[in-house]
């Protein structure tokens, strides 16, 4: 073997061995007795000599386990130069893109992969669609290939970001999420990050000094403009532009502070920078001439003065503003120039500590300003936050209006409307009165009543540019009389209920909240434990938030008792909130503005009592997330009757329409609803409620798998309760689409029927998800489901179903690649169904079998179970199984290279399977026959059967049959010389297979490789 060969060798052989046996990388380090670390060097093929003796140790200790020892040794490779230790990763947005990993520059390759890396990095933490992407890299004209290419792009930068990252393994700094990807960087490894948290820290410190030091230390991360250099339409993209923002808003709030602190010449440092970028922001050259006059630069002052003048003149057409003018003449008097006491009201509480995420709400706020120097329209600008008790509705709001407070120089009024108190919420009068005051209007001047007082309080305000808070407000009819009724000024209001009539009648921008994301939330803890707490215990954070159900005043609450206990460790206060079960004595305290329960309370005590009957019987569901029907046979009523209820509880923000006839709310909500269906509804009320629920998704699941798979063998389902909703399913794309929608909840609902002993629904639950499961390639959720299922049908104690539980079990582990322990239980099913006389589950077996053996490269062994499954069903007269193992056999046949006698079988079977109406099997065995034909030379026989399986198998759903007749159809492609066809075919082949984890994706892209020039 030549050296060079050697460590892909060793690579190679380790990778396949494991996958084969189904071990992960710990378990095969611990049979072997060495580190992980030495696997993980030897699959990434960096082996150095000091570890050779360990891989000698290695390849005996896998002596038995059909590896190959004697090439192993072999391949031992020689010396190495040891890597480079740090290998800390730098990105820098805030001038040139800059990437580095330790000392050494990192090719981030062609433009296009550059720019996409910008833009991540952009948005740190925000998941941006693969559409964003497309626009922003090719503009309106993308190539057809263009999201492949954005995987190909995503997978190459992986692998310079993250070198150590186990193949096929979710990336650590760019990750896969949604429709699209984020970026996951810290202060520590993103100039932006590290630039926004030294800003929020600054502007959120009373103490100047430290402010000015912070704020310094913010301005000094730029060093041009944002992404200078790059794409011009990412330059020009709303991210960058706020970004750029941010810089003149962190500049200008240095400069004041620096200003009071009499740093004129500091402050003229940070501000000229700033100029060449900004030469025409008057704010920029405002704060610049007071602080070069400051410094004893009057000349320099008056020389700027005339330079903007001027420039204003012949780019804008303009005069200098007002400001500018008076500053002018201020400084030609010689009087000093310093910033005056301001009368105007300033009402805003203290700016939220550590506040964290809301980008994208932050993104929507920013969009309600107008533009600099624009009009400011014919109407006031509401924005109504709305959002479930706890969630971070105040604290966006006030985040927000500290960050825009400078676009608004007539001042800030700030109101808690007490909207949920339990005292009851603060009338209008009293409000509008406050505001009276803080606008300095004698008290003999108010007159009397509500509706005179608010037409004083919008004459006051006509004409003027201010920001109004209207915090956590009960309705609409307790805010309209705090509206301005001129154009200029800007209100927000925040409310746990959903401000219909403000949005209908007022013109009100909505702006739903939500829980935080898991990034979100450990960035929280980060701002107020510091980051390096958060970061020496990355699982404990992760348990914490988990816990606290992402829900900010939960965090806050563990946060502050962490803070008061700093000798903790997170771990042990993750293990308190395990403990509390998810219950809500977690969170509670003294202060009813920070007691969880509490809070919850307030919005509880509104509702009617249907709706209040329903919102604890929804404490019962083991999920966040519920349809009406599931909800409607909960409750035991029919769905037309329950949906007013579910309505009065999203208005009430303690459930959350996310989509059209879909509810969610999160786990702290949900177990104070437990704690009231506890304390209000006997055992025997809640038992029923929970068997009509497992009963809707029992009938539904199994009217939806009827859909997918017409053709399977039927079992003897639990009859439902009265009360029960059924929803019906149509067609096979409405099955797909209830199954998507149910997938997450389907699972939840399998693991509490296995927890609270409902055995029956267990096993029939997991038997009716299998078809989805499969052909969706969800396959360690199916192997989840079928440990279940195995377990109740051994505590029934019925033969048969725990020999097809072994059966699906075996199935799903074959899918994970755990192929030992697919044997082993597919051994297990044999042998219980000859003991019970069961041919048909014999027959499946040996079908299942031959699946197994072929994945595992045993064609012989694959040929041999696929004729006893034949044998079987035909001598059992079974149509359905005859016809699918007439196609096993055929493809195995052509796996072992005898095409004819493949297309001898196939043929037989494609004719009994078009007869049955069998449209899975259809496909299957025409991606048979067209694999037999492109090895007999046929190419265009095999493309037109791979193009008739993959419409069917693409109407199916099946995602794991389409990526493997994918890849095939390419390879007739490249066979008849259509290279551009084989590449389209293979791309999308390599798109599904990334996405279901596949190790066969290496494989395609080593052809897609072999494709370039």
């Amino acid at each position: 073997m030549a050296p060079q060969n050697a460590e892909s060798t060793v690579g190679s052989l380790l990778r396949r061995y494991r996958l084969a046996a189904g071990l992960s990388q710990q378990e095969l380090a611990t049979g072997a007795a060495v580190s992980v670390r030495t696997i993980r060097d030897i699959e990434h093929e960096r082996v150095d000599a000091p570890r050779a003796p360990s891989l000698r140790r290695l390849a005996e200790a896998l002596g038995l386990a059909a590896f190959d020892r004697d090439r192993l040794l072999a391949a031992l490779p020689g010396p190495r130069p040891a890597p480079d230790s740090d290998r800390r990763l730098r990105v820098e947005v805030l001038g040139p893109l800059s990437v580095r990993a330790g000392s050494a520059a990192v090719d981030l390759g062609p433009t296009p992969q550059r720019d996409l890396l910008a833009l991540l990095a952009l948005q740190p933490g925000r998941v941006v669609s693969r559409d964003e992407i497309v626009d922003v890299l090719w503009g309106d004209e993308p190539p057809k290939t263009c999201l492949s290419m954005v995987q190909t792009y995503v997978g190459r930068l992986r692998a310079r970001l993250d070198p150590d990252r186990e193949p096929r393994s979710p990336g650590k700094v760019i990750r896969l999420a949604g429709d699209g990807y984020a970026i996951d960087l810290g202060p520590a490894e993103l100039d932006l990050a590290q630039f926004q948290e030294l800003v929020e820290r600054g502007t959120g410190t009373h103490d100047a000094p430290t402010a000015v030091d912070l704020l310094d230390r913010a301005l000094r991360c730029w060093r041009g403009p944002v992404l200078a250099g790059v794409n011009p339409r990412l330059r020009s993209h709303p991210a960058a532009v706020a970004t750029s923002r941010q810089r003149v808003r962190a500049a200008l709030a240095y400069a004041d502070l620096a200003a009071d602190l009499g740093l004129h010449e500091a402050a003229v440092a940070r501000l000229q920078e700033l100029v060449p970028d900004e030469p025409l922001h008057e704010g920029v050259t405002a704060k610049l001439m007071v602080a070069l006059a400051g410094s004893g630069e009057r000349a320099a002052a008056l020389s700027l003065f005339a330079e903007v003048s001027r420039r204003l003149a012949d780019e804008l057409g303009v005069e200098p503003s007002a400001e500018l003018r008076d500053i002018h003449l201020r400084i030609l008097r010689q009087e000093q120039v310093v910033r005056r006491a301001d009368p105007r009201p300033r009402q805003l509480p203290a700016a939220v500590p550590g506040f964290t995420g809301r980008a994208a709400h932050l993104e929507r706020l920013d969009a309600l300003l107008p533009r600099e120097g624009a009009s400011q329209g014919t109407a006031v600008v509401i924005s109504a936050i709305d959002g479930t008790a706890g969630v971070g509705k105040t604290a966006l709001a006030v985040h927000w209006a500290h960050r825009v407070a400078d676009r608004f120089p007539d001042g800030q009024l700030y109101v808690n409307l007490r909207g949920f108190d339990p005292a009851g919420p603060v009338p209008p009068d009293e409000a509008v009165r406050g505001f009276l005051d803080a606008l300095h209007v004698p008290g003999q001047r108010i007159p009397v009543g509500l509706d005179a007082q608010s037409a004083l309080y919008r004459s006051l305000l006509a004409g003027r540019r201010m920001l109004v808070v209207l915090d956590n407000a009960l309705d609409a009819d307790q805010v309209r009389p705090l509206l301005p009724g001129s154009p200029g000024c800007l209100v927000i209001v925040t409310s746990r209920n959903q401000l219909a009539g403000l949005v209908a009648a007022e013109g009100a921008h909505p702006v739903p909240l939500d829980l935080l994301d898991p990034d979100e939330a450990a960035r929280l803890l980060a701002r107020r434990l510091g980051a390096d707490r958060v970061a020496a215990e990355p699982a404990a954070v992760a348990a914490i938030v988990t816990a606290c159900a992402a829900l900010p005043l939960a965090l806050v609450i563990v946060a502050a008792r962490a803070a008061t206990r700093p000798g903790l460790s997170l771990a042990a206060l993750a293990e308190e909130l395990r403990q509390a079960r998810g219950g809500l004595d977690a969170f509670s305290g003294t202060d009813p503005a920070t007691d969880v329960r509490a809070v919850f309370s307030w919005s509880y005590r509104s509702l009617s009592e249907p709706a209040a009957r329903l919102f604890r019987l929804l404490g019962l569901h083991p999920a966040a997330d519920l349809s009406t029907s599931a909800a409607a046979s909960l409750a035991g009523l029919p769905a037309a009757e329950v949906r007013p209820y579910l309505a009065e509880l999203a208005r009430a923000r303690l459930l959350a329409e996310h989509t059209p006839g879909r509810y969610a709310f999160h786990d702290l909500l949900r177990a104070y609803a437990a704690e009231l269906a506890a304390q209000t509804h006997e055992s025997e009320e809640r038992h029923a409620a929970v068997r009509r629920l497992l009963d809707h998704y029992l009938h539904t699941a199994y009217a939806a798998d009827a859909q997918l798979n017409p053709h399977r063998d039927q079992i003897t389902r639990t009859k439902p309760q009265p009360g029960v909703t059924i929803d019906e399913m149509g067609t096979q794309r409405h099955a797909l689409a209830w199954f998507a929608a149910e997938h997450t909840t389907l699972l939840a609902v399998v693991e509490r029927t296995d927890t609270d002993g409902w055995d029956t629904h267990t096993w029939q639950l997991a038997w009716a998800v299998t078809t989805y499961l499969d052909r969706q390639g969800h396959w360690h959720d199916w192997t989840q489901v079928q440990e279940f299922a195995l377990t109740a049908a051994r505590r029934l104690g019925h033969r048969a179903d725990e020999a097809d539980a072994h059966r699906g079990l075996a199935r799903a582990y074959a899918r994970v690649g755990r192929f030992v322990d697919a044997h082993v239980h597919y051994w297990r099913a044999l042998d219980i169904f000859g003991e019970i006389g069961d041919w048909l589950g014999e027959a499946n077996t040996h079908r299942n079998l031959a699946f197994m053996c072929g994945a595992q490269g045993h064609q012989r062994d694959a040929l041999y179970h696929a004729r006893k499954a034949l044998d079987l069903y035909r001598a059992g007269d079974h149509r359905v199984g005859e016809a699918n193992a007439l196609n096993n056999v055929g493809w195995y046949h052509a796996q072992n290279g005898e095409h004819r006698e493949a297309l001898e079988y196939c043929e037989q079977a494609l004719a009994l399977l078009r007869e049955l109406d069998h449209r899975p099997g259809v496909a299957a065995t025409l991606d048979s026959i067209g694999y037999a034909h492109h090895h007999l030379g046929n190419q265009r026989e095999a493309v037109a059967s791979f193009q008739q399986a993959l419409e069917m198998f693409r109407a199916a759903g099946d995602r794991s049959h389409e990526a493997g007749t994918l890849t095939r159809l390419g390879d007739a492609h490249q066979a008849a010389g259509e290279r551009e066809k084989a590449r389209r075919a293979w791309r999308q082949a390599l798109v599904l297979l990334d996405e279901l984890e596949q190790p066969e994706a290496d494989e395609v892209r080593g052809k897609l490789a072999g494709l370039v020039g």
